[in-house]
């Protein structure tokens, strides 16, 4: 790139000069600056949104364009959210959004679950305040544990664990997962953290899904979410209209947007 850029600049001048001739050097450098410019806005322009930028007019829940589509097959989940992370103020409009219920509720700890809970978990424990408890995947610690055996979103059989030293009788708990699909991984963590005597005020996440389980965690314990009205159809659908943005590429070839519909599988 940069030598084409030194012909196209030399080709346009009249007449021998030197080369370290510093009107040429101002306008190789400008062109080579207006080229990395362009590359960026074309990088921009190729993964959607960018993951840093803030709209200067945000709406309710304008932080989920920035979730990335599944691009590697049914066998993922169909979205990331964790995207959203990496945006200073979409973390922090996601945890406002997925606080405003439990605003007059008294809560002595956060408990996030393995693995992507422990992101947005500690991020709203930071903000209330309040300690965080990781609810992990069973083998994982090296302390006295009490196991959860449960089904994930894929139907594989999991176990989770929780530590037996921080949870006790009239404790209040806020348990956060990333995303609540089958509810069966939350499902758990609940049982955990009830065998253990604690008292869950609710649970939090980006979203959860209209599936039997969410239906089951919606019907029996307070809860909030980010999704909006407009956006619930989407979420049942398995497919954001913000994806339309994206055009994930590997290497020169362009991956295809999984939504898990036929044409996908």
């Amino acid at each position: 790139m940069f030598f084409s850029t030194v012909e196209a600049v030399r080709s346009d001048r009249s007449g021998p000069r030197p080369l370290a001739d510093w009107t040429f050097l101002q306008r190789l450098f400008s062109t080579l600056e207006v080229s990395v410019a362009e590359r960026n806005r074309r990088k921009a322009d190729r993964f959607g949104m960018d993951a840093l930028a803030v709209p200067e007019s945000g709406g309710e829940g304008w932080y989920l364009s920035l979730m990335a589509p599944n691009t590697k097959g049914p066998s993922f989940a169909w979205v990331d959210p964790s995207r959203l992370y990496c945006n200073s103020q979409a973390l922090s409009d996601c945890v406002k959004d997925l606080l405003k219920p439990f605003q007059n509720d008294s809560i002595d700890l956060v408990v996030g679950i393995d693995a992507m809970g422990f992101v947005l978990g500690s991020a709203v424990a930071i903000t209330l305040g309040k300690g965080f408890l990781a609810i992990r995947k069973a083998g994982r610690l090296c302390v006295e544990t009490q196991t959860q055996n449960y089904s994930d979103y894929s139907g594989e059989e999991k176990r989770i664990e929780v530590r037996l030293d921080v949870l006790r009788p009239g404790l209040r708990v806020l348990l956060v997962d990333q995303w609540i699909e089958t509810g069966g991984t939350m499902i758990a963590a609940i049982k955990l953290v009830e065998k253990q005597g604690a008292a869950i005020v609710g649970v939090a996440a980006v979203a959860i899904e209209d599936t039997e389980g969410g239906k089951w965690i919606k019907e029996n314990y307070k809860y909030s979410h980010c999704i909006p009205k407009e956006l619930r159809s989407q979420i049942d659908n398995k497919y954001l209209e913000s994806f339309k943005t994206f055009k994930t590429v590997t290497g020169r070839e362009e991956n295809k947007i999984c939504n898990l519909s036929p044409d996908c599988l």
